[in-house]
């Protein structure tokens, strides 16, 4: 994702991922909450932000981009977690190859939110702000 601004443009759009950031950033002051946004390419780092979620934060919005379709451990780590979980993907991926319509993630997560392009993240901001 921290390449979203270089990838398909009929998929993804043309925001960045500062973009976003700054735009929940934005809305949780709006909505008197603390947002904390989080980036990360590795699976490890995925499931240490996830660990380290458990005692720190009220909810978790998650893009685990392509891990989703891959990723038992970052599933394991979200079960654990017991606070709402929103899985989020700015496409729609029921629309998208074979491969990207199952999800590891969402048996585990509270609500799944896809093909709303980036607005998806502000959607999903302003739903965990009423599901915690």
């Amino acid at each position: 994702l921290n390449l979203l601004h270089k990838r398909d443009k009929k998929i993804y759009g043309n925001s960045n991922l500062e973009t976003i950031e700054k735009d929940c950033l934005k809305l949780g002051d709006e909505l008197h909450i603390n947002v904390e946004f989080r980036q990360t390419n590795s699976e490890g780092g995925m499931v240490e932000e996830i660990q380290q979620a458990i005692d720190k934060f009220d909810g978790i919005i998650i893009n685990a981009a392509g891990y989703t379709h891959t990723s038992v451990a970052i599933r394991d780590a979200l079960e654990i977690y017991h606070g709402p979980k929103i899985e989020l993907h700015i496409s729609n991926i029921f629309k998208r190859e074979e491969f990207r319509q199952h999800s590891f993630l969402s048996s585990v997560v509270d609500s799944v939110i896809s093909g709303l392009g980036v607005d998806g993240y502000t959607i999903a901001l302003l739903a965990i702000s009423k599901m915690v």
